[in-house]
């Protein structure tokens, strides 16, 4: 009963193809606009205007130095995910490379992960649609906008908005992952319209001297902004957790996993450039919608209004794509026994883990519309980067204990680019706050305590054949 006993690779395979199994139905397409769908959103809308405050400028740098981050993991993601095609992330290399223990606290680890990112996603997609319909005069009584604490002075008690929107996304994805991935589609393309609109009109209001000094706060302030700003690209590890569901995974996972990633990161890179380059970074403090203020500050309202609307879309689709890769974590822990299995059963009809979606639609809904959630950014991101460290660390042992094993993409340059990813996170990881740190690590302490007293006992892997 070693901690660290690790899950036959064949077995995994052969279960995933078992029958009354989820159902291959997405191809690579549905996988960049998956990937995008969940990159775009609170990043480029939000938290473009808190990094331009700590980085100024030279937040165009600290988008490239966080997508290298993402890159370096990305390769080892995409390796893996065309090797192992197998629900379940990172959760699941982990379990076949380093072994149960492992496996579970990164698998605990991603349930803060896509749990949090969705909480605190539904409670800025709140806010702005408050302001859509508040231009119609429409407004909600001011005890159902926020949750309690959220507004200073203000005696608020209950998100209702954050709370609809998850529960209209999980009935969504209880009833269908193809249908899902089509209407995900169509808000990613709508919403990448509203960002090509933004750097199209607003280059022409660019003021070079904007961008001087470009660095005021040195190497310091880039990397911290970096650290933040790296909540930006979280998600496209979402697009591993489809790869059961996905028709040719060999083939497709490493076009949706790199593809996503490299487009994101070419549209933040622009928008923070034109964004700093019409309004100094200064007047950014405090700002929770800095892609808006820069077009009003260009006297561009009637285009303002409709990044608002695209700002609303990405954060549907945020939203959308991280509760469909939480399920599907949950679905794999749930099949090995370390979770109970009623969360790994599949609905007869609409072929997904039903009754473990609207759980987390249900439980991280609540979470939106009672738990003020606007300083859990890092603990996100922390638990994030532990993530990609790890997928990295595994790719390494993998190559070492199976060099027979086909690789449909194997990652370039091992084990020099899985080494660069773990240095890269561990950097971005030590930007991160004290408080951080310690929240983080009470999580996982409550992970550890959850696998001693019922995961251990409950694994198949301790189940005789």
């Amino acid at each position: 009963m070693s901690l660290f006993r690790t899950k036959n690779l064949d077995d995994m395979v052969a279960q995933s193809r078992a029958a009354g199994g989820l159902k291959k139905v997405l191809g690579p397409l549905d996988l960049v606009m998956m990937g995008i769908g969940a990159i775009v959103g609170t990043g480029i809308f939000v938290l473009t205007g808190t990094g331009a405050v700590t980085a100024g400028p030279a937040l165009t740098l600290s988008f490239v130095i966080a997508a290298m981050a993402c890159g370096f993991a990305a390769l080892c993601y995409a390796e893996f995910a065309s090797t192992i095609p197998v629900a379940g992330s990172i959760y699941t290399y982990s379990y076949a490379t380093m072994g149960e223990l492992v496996a579970w606290m990164i698998g605990w680890d991603l349930l803060l992960e896509y749990g949090l990112a969705t909480s605190a996603v539904s409670v800025g997609w709140s806010g702005y649609f408050q302001s859509l319909i508040g231009g119609f005069g429409i407004k909600l009584p001011v005890a159902l906008t926020a949750a309690p604490g959220s507004v200073p002075g203000v005696d608020t008690l209950f998100n209702l908005p954050a709370l609809i929107i998850m529960l209209l996304l999980t009935a969504m994805l209880s009833f269908g992952v193809r249908e899902s991935a089509r209407i995900n589609s169509v808000m990613v393309v709508i919403k990448i319209g509203v960002v090509l609109l933004f750097i199209v009109v607003g280059a022409r209001y660019v003021e070079p001297a904007n961008w001087q000094p470009f660095m005021p706060f040195g190497m310091q302030g880039t990397m911290s902004a970096a650290a933040l700003v790296f909540f930006a690209f979280i998600g496209f590890d979402a697009v591993t957790s489809a790869a059961e569901e996905v028709k040719r995974p060999e083939r497709d996972l490493p076009i949706g996993i790199i593809g996503s990633l490299v487009v994101c990161t070419i549209l933040y890179v622009i928008v923070s450039a034109i964004m700093t380059g019409i309004v100094p970074y200064q007047q950014f403090a405090g700002v929770d919608h800095p892609v808006s203020l820069a077009l009003q500050y260009a006297k561009q309202n009637w285009v303002a209004g409709f990044v608002d609307l695209g700002a609303i879309l990405g954060m549907t689709t945020v939203i959308l794509v991280m509760t469909y890769g939480q399920t599907r974590v949950i679905f794999a822990m749930s099949r090995d026994g370390l979770l109970p299995k009623r969360l790994s059963s599949v609905h007869p009809k609409y072929g997904t883990p039903f009754f473990a979606t609207w759980i987390v639609g249900i439980v991280f809904g609540l979470i939106a519309a009672v738990v003020p959630l606007g300083v859990l950014a890092e603990l996100i991101n922390i638990g994030t980067l532990a993530a990609f460290c790890l997928v990295s660390v595994a790719v390494i042992v993998l190559r070492k204990t199976r060099p027979d094993l086909p690789r449909a993409f194997r990652c370039p340059g091992v084990p020099i680019v899985p080494g660069l990813a773990i240095i890269f996170c561990v950097a971005l990881m030590t930007f991160l706050s004290k408080t951080t740190w310690i929240a983080f690590g009470i999580w996982l302490a409550i992970g550890l305590l959850v696998y001693f007293a019922y995961s251990r006992r409950h694994s198949l892997l301790n189940t005789p054949k």
